[in-house]
């Protein structure tokens, strides 16, 4: 099933109009989470949104409670979204999976991004969450309930999703240096959401 996963990039440059005229008429019943990682930050704080997508409606509720954005998202047509919405932030066309920016931040959100990887690309991804994070960093990410691959279908392509156990995700949360301060599973709040919120020790 993995091999779908390295379609993902393809699914969503393909998909981008439509999936960007879906995305806001869809309502963000996700609020309730992203309000949450905001309110563990300071105004003015700087996010990592990897996986930003078309810049709404999320990159643009953290712009609206004053935060500073550097989104990254593989797909081209995506980031020109974004930089035609937000030209007061930051947007690069990059795969998360290699990210090296040389730079902190103060929160880092891979929404609705992070559970298309496959399980050792989540694995690996630890590694970037905590090479990108400041002291005290917040991180946020949504996952499955449990561990397990899946193939979805949006507008009659495969979409890959994938998950680790939850005790994997608490293990690797740990191993650089983060704790949970928030944990959902399938929240009915959130769409059916399963979310971890953690900080930096």
């Amino acid at each position: 099933m993995t091999h779908f996963a390295s379609r993902i990039i393809e699914h969503y440059e393909k998909h981008a109009t439509a999936w960007d005229n879906d995305r806001q008429t869809s309502g963000c019943n996700d609020q309730v989470w992203h309000d949450r990682f905001i309110d563990s930050l300071s105004t003015g704080a700087s996010v990592l949104d990897l996986g930003c997508g078309s810049g709404r409606p999320v990159a643009q509720h953290l712009h609206e409670r004053g935060l500073k954005v550097t989104g990254v998202d593989a797909s081209p047509t995506m980031i020109s979204l974004c930089r035609s919405r937000l030209p007061d932030h930051q947007w690069m066309v990059a795969d998360m999976r290699r990210l090296s920016l040389k730079d902190r931040f103060d929160g880092i959100l891979a929404w609705d991004s992070f559970f298309h990887l496959d399980p050792g690309d989540q694995r690996r991804m630890f590694a970037v969450f905590s090479e990108h994070s400041s002291d005290r960093a917040v991180l946020m990410f949504n996952t499955g309930p449990e561990h397990g691959e899946a193939i979805g279908s949006y507008r009659g392509d495969p979409l890959y999703h994938a998950s680790l156990a939850p005790s994997e995700y608490l293990a690797l949360i740990d191993g650089i240096g983060f704790e949970v301060i928030g944990h959902a599973i399938n929240d009915v709040r959130a769409g059916g959401r399963t979310v971890w919120l953690c900080r930096r020790r």
